[in-house]
């Protein structure tokens, strides 16, 4: 039971657990015990009693919706994808300031180039074949412009992926709709680059892209797939440990006669 539960029971040990006390008396009597140091209460996450007085009190449907079972897992999965969307944000914000002050310098390094390079090439070195030299001359070459039209689709993308992380991070059903849509319009590029060559670099990110769309698209039910969010909901809703109990509470002649004996026993 315990592995069935780890997930559950490591977001109590980060978190705290979660005790909710429901106005209605029948389910309260099977959320709650006593003890011979006091009551009980079950956690909404992980299922089980907790010493002390709940965290909360309410009716049913307006206890907090915790995420436990499939959406505490999928919740993990999500953010491990921000994590990555929030990295590359920080990796282009980076580079977009790069091309930012390549471009106030440009003087100073074709100065720079005009000093060294004879030297270099006076000693045989074919430094004009180092693919890093040809690339920092061509960008030398081209109009301030043309970087300035770099950096800002840089710094465009870097907000696009601000955007997808800080949506998928907070669980946000807007932020699902704009990640699948935004990695899934930049899907031909990356098919493009694959085609020109294949690095592990490119090949690693499309692969991660991919599975990111599918998995959002099939897990989180968007655009209607597998019932959309009536289902979506009805999921969610059906992981509630107090949606359970209160089915379970409905039924009179099935509720144990000793809830409160087996509160204590836990």
């Amino acid at each position: 039971m315990a592995r069935l539960r780890r997930w559950e029971l490591r977001a109590c040990a980060r978190h705290g657990h979660a005790t909710y006390a429901p106005t209605e008396p029948a389910l309260a009597g099977r959320l709650s015990g006593t003890t011979g140091v006091g009551e009980v209460w079950r956690c909404l996450r992980c299922s089980d009693f907790v010493l002390g007085p709940p965290h909360a009190r309410g009716p049913a449907d307006e206890a907090p919706l915790v995420l436990r079972g499939k959406a505490l897992r999928q919740a993990v999965i999500l953010r491990l994808l921000a994590a990555e969307r929030l990295l590359r944000a920080v990796l282009l914000g980076l580079a977009t300031y790069g091309v930012l002050r390549f471009r106030d310098a440009r003087g100073s390094i074709q100065a720079w180039l005009e000093r060294y390079l004879p030297a270099f090439r006076a000693t045989g070195v074919h430094v004009d074949q180092f693919a890093l030299v040809r690339d920092l001359q061509h960008a030398l070459a081209a109009r301030s412009s043309q970087l300035t039209l770099v950096a800002a689709l840089l710094g465009a993308y870097a907000a696009l992926e601000a955007i997808e992380g800080v949506g998928l991070w907070l669980l946000k059903r807007w932020g699902e709709y704009f990640a699948a849509v935004a990695t899934a319009i930049f899907l031909p590029l990356e098919v493009r680059e694959l085609i020109k060559g294949v690095t592990f670099t490119r090949a690693g990110a499309f692969a991660i892209n991919v599975a990111a769309v599918i998995y959002l698209l099939l897990a989180k039910r968007l655009f209607g797939l597998r019932g959309g969010r009536a289902a979506y909901d009805q999921e969610r809703h059906g992981d509630s440990l107090l949606e359970v109990e209160a089915a379970a509470a409905a039924e009179p002649e099935q509720r144990p006669a000793t809830i409160g004996s087996a509160s204590a026993r836990r």
